[in-house]
């Protein structure tokens, strides 16, 4: 069965009877306010409430809901908020632990009605809590699940990996930049400064005045602090080729103490930061034996930890999924296009979803396509009988993947390259 966002849409509606209570809060930092109305977008109070992101705050809204409620003859309520930031994560899971129902607005959304109710551009907190509750009485939302415990360690674990690959980058480009104005000369002794001997020689020779008095049987010596193998043909040459350009080199000598300085301090923490990734990778590798469901997705070759993990992280459950183009529709994948009259629109991307899951899985497809023979032939088919751009084949096989995964996890099966091949078939 295809899965069609209207008729999703309907069901929600169809769902929120004339015995709900809509509540629609917009969230911020220390205060949100809520407003409600009915089904019908009817609004039952005079007066927004205004509460605190706190305990007492949670506490009132939950007397406020219950006192319309009870006035009313409401037997039921439905609690929409905008997923703003991190703001927004407490209320809801204090909710959610009360038993009450949670759905989420995408943002966007809000922004397009805001003048629907009173064709006025203004904004206003109590506006937009009227705007969040109007759009959930019509059924544009989407609902808020609470992951199991397992699935919020790998996502909080995938988001500290996050944060400190993006400072490691950082880091890395200030490195390769000192060495391109001290020691312009570097890479062509050393492609990776990060291997094991460029590392030593960093930090025993950092600047080419460092190396330009120094013997190859000295840097070997000084090496071997560093390394168990220092010596040999390839650390002699490698010491040789380290003072012939030290000994013409063209870098930059001002300030030399000072530079010499920093570079320490940026190659310490970069030490830093490449040990806590180890101990991440390592973390995730042993949450995801406790996921079942992980060792079905690395049965697909060329799809590692680092994939899975992300993949799970951001999608949380595959199982909740009932259909690839959900866990697309999710990561903001599905399609959009403009479309009116003659004029027919590019389509696009939407990107109206999880950024972070987004990525990985189109990093994932990438990976796929250059390691996983069953992918390269798909590929290769679109690209050269299908006559598609590489860039769409690689966004069409994301949506291949997708259905692969749903698939596996409904049908508890690990990636068959029998099974895979006849997509193969399919495709030709």
């Amino acid at each position: 069965m295809k899965f069609k966002q209207s008729e999703a849409q309907n069901q929600r509606i169809e769902r929120i009877s004339t015995s709900y209570l809509v509540v629609g809060i917009d969230m911020a930092k220390e205060t949100h306010v809520a407003q409600v109305t009915n089904n019908r977008g009817i609004v039952l109070t005079n007066r927004h409430l205004s509460f605190s992101n706190t305990i007492e705050g949670f506490e009132r809204l939950q007397r406020w809901m219950e006192g319309i409620q009870q006035k009313h003859r409401l037997s039921s309520v439905i609690i929409g908020m905008e997923p703003t930031g991190h703001y927004w994560w407490n209320l809801a899971n204090w909710l959610t632990h009360k038993g009450l129902q949670i759905v989420l607005v995408n943002p966007a959304t809000t922004k397009r009605n805001k003048e629907n109710r009173d064709n006025c551009q203004s904004k206003s907190d109590p506006k937009d809590a009227l705007v969040i509750a109007d759009v959930v009485s019509r059924g544009y939302y989407y609902e808020h699940t609470k992951q199991t415990h397992v699935f919020q360690r790998l996502r909080t674990l995938m988001s500290d990996r996050e944060f400190w690959v993006t400072n490691s980058v950082r880091l890395q480009n200030r490195i390769i930049r000192w060495l391109d104005i001290r020691f312009p000369e570097y890479s062509s002794v050393f492609k990776d400064w990060t291997c094991k001997r460029s590392m030593a020689t960093l930090k025993e020779f950092p600047t080419p005045q460092d190396l330009a008095g120094r013997s190859i049987p000295e840097i070997i010596a000084i090496w071997r602090k560093h390394l168990q193998r220092a010596g040999g043909s390839s650390g002699t040459q490698k010491a040789a080729e380290l003072i012939a350009y030290a000994k013409r080199s063209v870098g930059d000598v001002t300030a030399l103490t000072e530079a010499k300085q920093d570079f320490v301090r940026l190659i310490t923490e970069f030490e830093r930061i490449t040990d806590m990734l180890v101990d991440i990778e390592k973390q995730l590798r042993a949450l995801l034996e406790e996921i079942p469901m992980a060792a079905q997705l690395r049965s697909i070759k060329g799809l590692g930890p680092i994939f899975v993990a992300a993949i799970l992280a951001g999608a949380g459950d595959l199982r909740q999924y009932e259909h690839g183009r959900q866990l697309l529709r999710k990561a903001g994948l599905n399609l959009a296009e403009s479309t009116s009259g003659k004029r027919k629109g590019q389509i696009i991307i939407s990107k109206r979803g999880d950024s972070s899951l987004r990525k990985y899985l189109y990093l994932a497809t990438i990976q796929l396509i250059g390691i996983n023979p069953i992918f390269q032939e798909l590929h290769q088919h679109n690209v050269q009988v299908k006559h598609m751009k590489k860039q769409q084949s690689v966004f069409k096989l994301v949506g291949k993947v997708a259905r692969i995964l749903i698939g596996m996890v409904h049908r508890a099966e690990t990636f068959s390259p029998e099974k895979a091949s006849y997509l193969v078939s399919q495709a030709a």
